[in-house]
């Protein structure tokens, strides 16, 4: 196996491995569908053999949850520099808005295809993706609760719901946004920040 590891990393100059067999499986899943694509297929196209895939993935079914999961630990990292910024509340909820959507805009074949197949992964997958996802939502939360209790934002909704509304329309995205259409990922995120924000005003 090391052997034909080794083989398989060099030569084609395309990235490292994994993300050879990620962008191809990425690429497959959105043609065919995660459960018309072969293991085989994935390697074909990414230059590898069985045994080099093997060596990162245990099956089909983690490169499923991968194509996911690392746009997920992308956005939660940014979330934790956000959330942690000396800036006043509103504006890093503005900024965490607006950054959920250009991130989801740039990797929405990633997205859309886990979204799409996710109930086809086993079910310890599933809660390993809930529980990421589940945090996420939760230092967002976290600081829709802080400008409530500052009284930057209105209490009267409460902050799991602000959490499910705008995150309800980010995972919308996908059903109708174009990359070659008038808006691109930065308008569309800003756009979606201020209304955000613009809503969790106090009312007059």
């Amino acid at each position: 196996m090391a052997r034909e590891q080794r083989t398989a990393e060099v030569g084609a100059g395309r990235g490292t491995v994994p993300e050879r067999l990620l962008e191809a499986a990425t690429r497959l899943f959105a043609e065919k569908g995660f459960e018309s694509t072969s293991v085989q297929e994935v390697v074909a196209a990414a230059g590898v053999t069985k045994g080099a895939m093997y060596h990162y993935f245990g099956s089909k079914d983690d490169l499923l949850y991968e194509v996911y999961a690392r746009v997920l630990r992308m956005q939660t990292d940014h979330l934790v520099e956000i959330s942690s910024r000396e800036e006043p509340v509103a504006e890093r909820v503005h900024a965490a808005a607006a950054d959920v959507i250009v991130t989801s805009v740039a990797n929405m074949d990633d997205t859309k295809i886990f979204f799409r197949s996710m109930h086809q992964l086993a079910p310890e997958k599933q809660r390993d993706v809930r529980a990421e996802r589940r945090r996420y939502h939760e230092l967002f939360r976290a600081m829709v609760e802080q400008g409530q209790e500052e009284g930057v934002f209105r209490t009267d909704v409460p902050a799991d719901l602000v959490v499910d509304y705008f995150f309800g329309s980010v995972h919308h995205l996908g059903t109708w946004y174009r990359h070659d259409g008038e808006l691109t990922g930065d308008d569309v995120g800003r756009h979606f920040a201020d209304l955000l924000v613009a809503g969790l005003r106090p009312l007059a």
